[in-house]
């Protein structure tokens, strides 16, 4: 579990958040946020089946005992995107979402790196997710934190939009030591 504070452009207080592991007593709350959230949406079974597939990267955020965010992923074996041929174990940011008032305070940033984390504990060495194109600000959180657009996914969303698909490889320690000088 971690703590992390949080301030608004608006807000002169510091709220404290948390982040710490899906509990299924969460569903309800988490699926609302979805609903809230995104126009991709996911019936409860869906949820528990990557809770249960791995914990580890279900995570949840809240502040005042008030769950205000999530991300939710899952572990595949695929070929790597970035080495031909070779067959890797990848981790698959499903769902990410903060309620809108949380935004733009780091939220979002600190679960999908937890997620990764927690992708990690499972083995995986690449990420991978899909986004929408007109979705323009996870995009630059996404790219700031190391994806890159692999290929656009024609027509991918049930609306018939675009997605990007963003590829990611791990980030071992000698590599974060030289992207923090």
């Amino acid at each position: 579990m971690t703590e992390s504070r949080l301030t608004g452009s608006r807000q002169a207080v510091t709220e404290t958040y948390v982040i710490r592991e899906f509990l299924k007593e969460d569903i309800d709350n988490v699926m609302r946020i979805n609903q809230t959230c995104l126009p991709e949406n996911y019936p409860s079974s869906f949820f528990l089946g990557l809770y249960t597939h791995a914990p580890k990267a279900f995570l949840t955020a809240l502040a005042n005992g008030k769950i205000i965010g999530y991300i939710m992923c899952r572990i595949e074996r695929g070929i790597s995107s970035f080495k031909r041929a070779f067959p890797v174990k990848k981790g698959h940011i499903v769902s990410v979402a903060v309620l809108h008032d949380y935004r733009f305070r780091g939220i979002g940033t600190d679960l999908i790196n937890q997620g990764i984390e927690g992708m990690v504990s499972y083995g995986a060495v690449e990420f991978f997710l899909e986004v929408r194109k007109s979705n323009a600000a996870a995009v630059t959180v996404y790219e700031k934190l190391g994806f890159e657009v692999g290929r656009v996914l024609k027509g991918y969303y049930r609306d018939g939009e675009d997605a990007y698909l963003m590829i990611r490889q791990k980030i071992n320690a000698s590599e974060e030591a030289d992207t923090n000088d």
